[in-house]
């Protein structure tokens, strides 16, 4: 029987000193996932700092002021 191969006998000591399993690879899904939450942070971001400005130009526009025409 030439074809079949030997049985290896693994001793208790020598399975707690094999090394553990490689990390998995990350997933394309993954990456894709990691890309559209990166997006999704930045517009999120952009659409705060906007909204912000915005409102800090009505304040100066709209401020009560009285000017010395007016009084």
């Amino acid at each position: 029987m030439p074809g079949k191969k030997p049985i290896r006998i693994i001793k208790k000591n020598e399975r707690d000193k094999a090394q553990p399993a490689a990390p998995k690879p990350v997933g394309a899904r993954e990456t894709a996932r990691e890309m559209v939450q990166t997006v999704t942070n930045w517009v999120s971001e952009l659409q705060q700092t906007k909204r912000q400005e915005t409102a800090e130009a009505l304040k100066m526009l709209l401020t009560e002021t009285r000017r010395p025409s007016e009084a």
